[in-house]
């Protein structure tokens, strides 16, 4: 077999491979094992029915908040280390494989095929991500998030940055470099289009705001 032919299927492996164990990473959302499995509670029968962290804290909190936590920090933090493995040691680009390890496991949280493809919207491990990918753009995501919370106590607001943020930043720290610029506003985008229940909430002005006490009822 000549050897363009054998590079050409082992960067098709890598790619394959490591979309697949990302997709299954994000899978382990950790509010829904918690929640289901611990506490014998599903999450998504609560609140806004969303499978995050918010919810979560809002519906249960409590210190299983922590397990969640660690749930969604460490499959984004596992996945994107993977894809820069795979992928950076076979093309010789590990942003590239980082990205495209986040697209995947971001996709696994969202819907993932173990409950129903019934997810989260990707604000934790997410913004691992960005932390994992450039500190740059963590910066920006990170920055913008937390000065809107504090200032609306408006979580969706400062998610809406986060996602909104996350590919122009991309852009600005990789020009030269396309495809990651579209895995980018791809990620961005799936977490702008998870939030778009709070959008029209946050129109109407009827959008729940942060709280550090557990509450039955709401929904972000």
């Amino acid at each position: 077999m000549p050897e363009h032919q054998i590079a050409a299927m082992m960067m098709a492996a890598s790619f394959a491979l490591t979309a697949a164990a990302s997709y299954f990473l994000g899978c382990f959302n950790g509010a829904v094992i918690v929640s289901k499995y611990l506490l014998r509670d599903d999450v998504r029968n609560h609140g806004s029915g969303n499978a995050g962290l918010t919810n979560f804290h809002r519906t249960f909190g409590g210190p299983l908040t922590f397990a969640v936590i660690l749930c969604d920090v460490l499959k984004a933090v596992l996945a994107v280390l993977l894809g820069a493995a795979l992928i950076g040691s076979v093309v010789n680009a590990p942003i590239l494989g980082k990205y495209w390890a986040a697209l995947f496991c971001l996709l696994g949280h969202m819907f993932p095929c173990m409950f129903h493809f019934k997810g989260g919207k990707g604000i934790l491990s997410g913004g691992t991500i960005a932390l994992m990918v450039d500190w740059r753009i963590a910066l920006v995501v990170w920055g913008g998030f937390l000065l809107l919370v504090v200032l609306t106590r408006y979580v969706s607001l400062g998610s809406l940055w986060a996602g909104g943020s996350f590919p122009f930043a991309t852009w600005l720290c990789y020009p030269n470099q396309t495809a990651v610029i579209v895995l980018g506003f791809l990620c961005g985008g799936l977490v702008v289009w998870q939030h778009r229940a709070n959008i029209r909430r946050l129109l109407a002005g009827n959008e729940n705001k942060f709280s550090l006490h557990k509450k039955k009822e709401g929904g972000s």
